[in-house]
């Protein structure tokens, strides 16, 4: 029986230092995927499409977010963050775990979506 990938969230108030162990964690664990998140902000200089964000338009997003595409989104500072479920779910699917790096508000909608045996989630501070 093939195992199922686990959603290991790493959330925290903003520069906590979630990102820095995010990569630390793929780093020791190559086997890890990395959720994306979309966005409606602009790219910043050397932001690549799909590797930092999946940036889009806000009506893409507001188009994505009315299909059920999303496993959480938030407004924050004017932009829209969320994080598009059809990657998670194929991750999880073929075995791999998923790492999220989102604040603290970001968590709580994931972790009520999926089943909780499927979810591990840290509180960095």
């Amino acid at each position: 029986m093939k195992r199922r990938g686990l959603l290991i969230i790493l959330s925290s108030p903003s520069g906590a230092g979630k990102s820095t162990l995010a990569r630390r964690l793929m780093v020791w664990d190559p086997t890890l995927r990395f959720s994306v998140s979309a966005t409606t902000r602009t790219p910043r200089p050397g932001e690549v499409d799909g590797r930092e964000y999946h940036f889009r338009s806000r009506e893409d997003f507001d188009a994505m977010v009315k299909a059920g595409e999303m496993l959480e989104h938030a407004e924050v500072f004017g932009n829209f963050y969320g994080s598009p479920k059809a990657p998670v779910e194929r991750a999880m699917e073929q075995g791999h775990d998923t790492i999220f790096d989102i604040d603290w508000q970001g968590g709580q909608p994931i972790r009520t979506s999926v089943p909780r045996m499927d979810v591990l989630s840290l509180f960095v501070l």
